[in-house]
């Protein structure tokens, strides 16, 4: 039986693997993380930010721009991301987001850019909530449940299995932010798609970034040529003009504790 551990020890050497990669394929993530920064406006200028799995670095620089003379925590459980994100923090913590090693109180931002569907949203915000100051602020981003809808149903032709993530819908987010104890919750979505010549290029890519699971199902074994082809031919039912589609169910979130 697979459980919560596994899948998380799973993820966590994903990202520890594809942490030389990663930066050369996110250009998702580094856009949707720009646009979480650019909607963020803080009451004041924050002096303690933690970037709750900030991966190689890259909110981290956005973050050191903005402010450079607030101390900037970057914490993330694949130690070899945070390798490449030494740099551009002031400190650096190798642990989940569920279960900080930060004291109560600490930080005026608790920020969080597409890691938070990785975890379990509600311990996630619930920690987010306790080493956050009286009054400070949460800025995030995470994905929803149309994330890879092209990519479900093409796989939905060869059999029932899912072969993604199963992404929080808006509703589960703002009542798991309500249940840790935030107020004045600011929920965006937007769709996001990047584009790709064909199907093994998309999954190559998506892999790249450590997403390791998606493709896959709960099956043993590889997919023959007969199911491949299968595959192939329902997804390319969704080509563009620009390519196939990875379609991105983006939500952005600001809250206060």
């Amino acid at each position: 039986m697979t459980t919560l551990f596994s899948t998380k020890q799973r993820v966590r050497e994903s990202f520890d693997r594809s942490a030389t990669s990663y930066d050369a394929a996110a250009s998702l993530q580094r856009l949707v993380c720009e646009q979480l920064l650019a909607g963020f406006q803080p009451d004041t200028e924050p002096q303690h930010v933690l970037d709750a799995g900030c991966g190689t670095g890259y909110g981290l620089r956005l973050l050191r721009q903005r402010w450079p003379q607030a101390r900037l925590v970057g914490l993330d459980f694949a130690p070899s991301m945070l390798q490449l994100a030494r740099q551009d923090a002031d400190a650096l913590i190798a642990a989940d987001v569920e279960t900080l090693p930060c004291a109560g109180g600490s930080f005026d931002v608790w920020l969080s850019s597409l890691t938070v569907q990785w975890c379990y949203a509600a311990r996630a915000f619930r920690e987010a909530a306790r080493v956050l100051r009286a009054g400070g602020q949460l800025a995030m981003s995470t994905l929803g449940p149309q994330t890879f809808h092209e990519l479900r149903a093409a796989f939905g032709v060869i059999d029932d299995y899912r072969h993604t993530l199963s992404f929080s819908e808006p509703d589960a987010i703002t009542d798991a932010l309500l249940g840790a104890g935030f107020s004045d919750i600011d929920l965006r979505r937007h769709t996001q798609c990047v584009y790709y010549p064909d199907l093994k290029t998309l999954l190559h890519a998506v892999k790249a970034i450590g997403a390791n699971s998606v493709g896959e199902g709960a099956r043993n074994g590889l997919f023959g040529k007969r199911a491949w082809r299968a595959v192939q031919n329902a997804y390319e039912s969704f080509r563009t003009p620009e390519g196939l589609p990875a379609r991105y169910d983006v939500l952005i979130v600001y809250a206060r504790k």
